[in-house]
């Protein structure tokens, strides 16, 4: 059985909040080069220059590429040959995160109730993820989300019946209602199959899929093409102000479900999709 300690998921965690939050993946930073490769729109290249510069002066300057910091989703596959000392797993966590926030000097967004609205000032808790896994390593994601984006995502059940079709239109009309709310170009995660709460958990990992991967799966790696051309024919663009690139991917994941049920959720990311990974 491998140590690993409190104190070192701690500073990963801490590291993690701060790189993702500053770093634009190089995935994202290819794909948004891309867009602006085939971008007609001269208002929709100019956002997306806006967006690379934006990107490179985060990186040089050490600040958050946006001002909305997010709420801390991490993602943690747990070896099963990986012994925790030191204290609490998930108190690690949310110690990490509370840390990585306040030394990064990143907005604090949480608050401890969903009524009373008060600030818990920490970032905390976070959203935590967990699954176990062969071997003797902790991988960690940290993955802010703000809530521009988070706020247009959507769960529909539909019947088996219903089929592929209804859920192709569920997933491009839950972009077109989300018009430039989540400050597009998108990465739309979509989750079909297993239950209610697996599916919004499905669309929510296929978030972290590099940017230009393709599914597996020739089926929905066909589909996944398709809805892109769909939603990029929607005419949002960039940033909302009109064009061709609305989203830089799609990424669906599926996964078994009940005889009698067709759940398809619908994970919109921004422009920036953040999520950063460390080995323990």
């Amino acid at each position: 059985m491998r140590e690993v300690t409190t104190e070192q998921i701690i500073r990963l965690v801490a590291e993690l909040c701060q790189e993702s939050n500053r770093i634009l993946g190089p995935d994202i930073q290819r794909a948004l080069e891309k867009a602006l490769e085939r971008e007609e729109s001269p208002t929709g290249r100019a956002c997306l220059a806006g967006l690379i510069e934006n990107a490179a002066i985060a990186r040089t300057e050490q600040l958050p590429i946006c001002q909305d910091t997010g709420m801390a989703v991490i993602f943690v596959d747990y070896g099963q040959e990986v012994h925790v000392s030191g204290g609490d797993f998930t108190e690690a966590i949310h110690e990490g995160v509370r840390r990585g926030y306040r030394e990064g000097f990143l907005r604090k967004s949480v608050v401890g109730d969903p009524f009373q609205r008060v600030n818990t000032g920490d970032n905390t808790p976070a959203i935590l993820h967990t699954r176990i896994v062969p071997g003797d390593r902790l991988t960690i994601t940290v993955a802010p989300k703000g809530f521009g984006s988070e706020n247009m995502s959507r769960l529909v059940m539909l019947t088996p019946a219903q089929g592929l079709a209804a859920a192709k239109e569920f997933i491009v009309e839950a972009v077109s209602q989300a018009g430039a709310n989540p400050c597009p170009p998108l990465v739309i995660g979509v989750g079909i199959g297993g239950t209610m709460e697996y599916a919004a958990l499905l669309a929510k990992r296929a978030l972290l899929r590099e940017v230009g991967s393709v599914n597996p799966r020739s089926d929905l790696a066909l589909l996944e093409e398709e809805l892109l051309e769909r939603i990029n024919q929607l005419g949002i663009g960039p940033q909302g102000l009109g064009g061709r690139c609305t989203a830089l991917a799609v990424h669906l994941e599926t996964y078994p479900t009940h005889i009698a049920g067709l759940p398809v959720a619908v994970n919109i990311s921004c422009h920036v999709t953040r999520h950063r990974s460390g080995i323990l």
